[in-house]
């Protein structure tokens, strides 16, 4: 059983009202449900019980004072339904007017299929970003792989994917790549090491296929491609894979990802370092045209 479902069938069964064993029987609209609930729903479902409890109020209580179903109550509670505005300032007000529900609701996101629950809230800035530069040791960037190198990536990481799974994560990368020939007058910076193109992902075919999709994904004229040679040595970035992005408002903001984990750095002190290390590694690494000749010959070798 959930925690927060434990808490609340306590809670109800004391004598507030029904427990949650009989609402969970009640029917809910399929709409009501998100097909993917993210962490920030449970959360913010988790502080609206808490609130709620500390209240003394029952959900069917708080559903009056809100003017929502009580089995709305449940679903935002449970994290299973993004609540409507006037659900958030209507318990914000029924809940102690602390202010609480209103600030949390800011960082509220929808989960999404194919999407690491730690990378959603990156993917959406990435949309409406004004700029966006990537440097990349580990992988070909999502937003370069062909399918088939995506493919023999999910096919090889751990745990293990069914076939709905991986078709799912496939059908997301897709998705994401699309924005940038949606957004041609978005800079795109991309610095990848050479040695994540001579390591081999699903046979050469997939390799040859791969830089093909890397050269047309570079061709245009916001897209700047450079390669770190092997030779190269030491240099800025050795730290590890870094995205930076502007918003639309002029603040830049890093991404930094790791094993099974990802964060967003909005710090000033520590974006203007890792924008440093970025810009110091564009000169360190190949010009975009001679990252092209590189790759050109690594494909020339499969």
């Amino acid at each position: 059983m959930d925690i927060a479902d434990e808490d609340d069938s306590r809670t109800e069964q004391a004598g507030r009202g029904p427990s949650d064993a009989e609402e969970k029987t009640a029917p809910e609209e399929d709409w009501e449900r998100e097909p993917h609930p993210s962490d920030s729903l449970r959360t913010f479902g988790a502080v609206v019980q808490a609130l709620r409890e500390h209240a003394g109020l029952s959900r069917a209580e708080l559903a009056t004072l809100v003017r929502f179903s009580k089995h709305t109550v449940a679903s935002v509670e449970l994290g299973r339904r993004m609540p409507d505005e006037e659900f958030v300032e209507r318990a914000e007000l029924a809940l102690g007017n602390t202010g609480a529900l209103r600030k949390a609701a800011r960082h509220l996101t929808r989960g999404e299929a194919g999407l690491a629950a730690w990378f959603r809230r990156w993917a959406r800035l990435e949309r409406k970003a004004v700029s966006l530069c990537t440097y990349e040791c580990r992988l070909v960037p999502g937003l370069l792989q062909s399918e088939a190198y995506a493919r023999a990536v999910f096919d090889g990481t751990i745990p293990l994917r069914t076939d709905e799974e991986m078709e799912t994560q496939l059908t997301a990368r897709m998705k994401r790549q699309a924005m940038m020939k949606e957004r041609p007058k978005v800079p795109f910076s991309f610095i990848i090491e050479e040695h994540v193109f001579r390591r081999r992902f699903g046979g050469a075919q997939v390799m040859r296929e791969l830089v093909d999709e890397v050269f047309e994904r570079s061709a245009p004229r916001n897209v700047t491609l450079q390669v770190v040679p092997l030779e190269a040595g030491l240099h800025a970035c050795l730290d590890g894979p870094v995205q930076i992005l502007e918003t639309p408002a002029g603040q830049r903001l890093c991404y930094s990802e790791g094993q099974r984990n990802g964060r967003l750095i909005s710090d000033r002190k520590e974006v203007r370092l890792l924008c440093q290390r970025y810009d110091t590694l564009r000169s360190q690494a190949l010009s975009p045209t001679e990252s092209r000749a590189l790759l050109e010959r690594l494909r020339g070798e499969l």
